[in-house]
């Protein structure tokens, strides 16, 4: 007799055996993750990596060639809509309106959840004072910081309270305080249970804000685990992640792939 799986419902994202092609090039080649609730599961990679197209194809934005993904049980590509309902998506480079202010801004992306006035005040005044935004709210995003339109734009992908938060790299250009004030953010969203996608090329940033950590390559997972579990794995306690990376993958030539990373 067949065994039937139990569904694990502590899983905030399964992705099973995932293949992405354009045109001759393999963006993503047979990626398997696995993201439980509350938790920071880091996607580190060179740019070019497959780390963006990956998140993508979590989306829904694209479809994969091949593969399984399911975000709280249900199935992406059957349950499309019911799942970007819960999930909150900051890209490398928002777009956003620039003709309007940061809180009109709010004011749109609530109307698109169906937010109501009461709610969208109470948020929006939560996470601009988080983000120390509440002296800019009423200005034109066009005359934003890059750090500041990637403050509204986490902002926007907060404001529906996901339980699955995808971030693409969003800590590009933030200075050291609004980076230190995200990170802050990002543990305090886990530790209410908020699951996080997070995607860097930074290897300082994976260490300090990720629970695991994924290293991806050429459109493949080369290893995964918590940063103690790759040290072990590689047979090197106490080393960096740095020489943890160029151990698992057993070759000098990606020496030039960890040079960037450490940027």
């Amino acid at each position: 007799m067949q065994r039937i799986q139990e569904k694990d419902d502590s899983l905030a994202l399964e992705v099973e055996a995932v293949s992405k092609s354009f045109g001759s090039t393999r963006a993503v080649d047979g990626i398997k993750l696995k993201l439980h609730k509350g938790e920071v599961l880091g996607l580190l990679g060179p740019n070019g990596a497959g780390k963006s197209t990956t998140m993508k194809l979590i989306l829904g934005v694209i479809k994969p060639d091949s593969g399984t993904i399911r975000v709280f049980g249900k199935d992406v590509a059957q349950d499309g809509v019911e799942t970007k309902q819960l999930v909150g998506y900051v890209p490398e480079t928002p777009q956003l309106y620039e003709f309007l202010s940061g809180v009109e801004y709010l004011d749109f992306v609530a109307d698109m959840y169906g937010m109501s006035t009461d709610v969208r005040k109470e948020r929006i005044k939560e996470f601009l004072s988080a983000l120390e935004m509440v002296s800019h709210e009423n200005q034109m995003i066009s005359g934003y910081s890059q750090g500041m339109k990637q403050k509204i734009a986490i902002t926007g992908a907060l404001m529906h309270r996901p339980k699955l938060l995808i971030l693409d790299e969003a800590l590009n250009g933030l200075d050291p305080r609004s980076a230190k004030i995200v990170k802050d953010v990002v543990r305090s969203l886990a530790k209410e249970g908020i699951s996080i996608l997070f995607s860097t090329h930074v290897l300082e940033i994976a260490e300090a804000i990720c629970d695991r950590v994924a290293i991806v390559n050429r459109g493949k997972i080369l290893a995964e685990g918590t940063v103690p579990e790759l040290r072990k794995q590689a047979g090197l306690p106490g080393s960096s992640l740095e020489e943890v990376f160029l151990s698992i993958t057993g070759t000098s030539d990606l020496r030039e792939i960890v040079e960037e990373l450490s940027k």
